[in-house]
């Protein structure tokens, strides 16, 4: 019985954990953030891309 309450209080804590991460990156729009670090990165892939239909 002891074992199965620490791994429910260890599966409590990680979800807690995750939870507060993905609060902080939603509250602080650190995604949007990390996105438009990388788009220099992304505009030089993309644009080394053979097309195939021209505008």
């Amino acid at each position: 019985m002891m074992t199965l309450l620490k791994v429910l209080l260890i599966i409590a804590i990680v979800v807690v954990a995750l939870f507060v991460l993905l609060f902080v990156v939603y509250f602080f729009n650190l995604d949007m953030k990390l996105t438009a670090a990388l788009f220099p990165l992304f505009e030089k892939h993309y644009d080394k891309m053979k097309r195939d239909k021209k505008l």
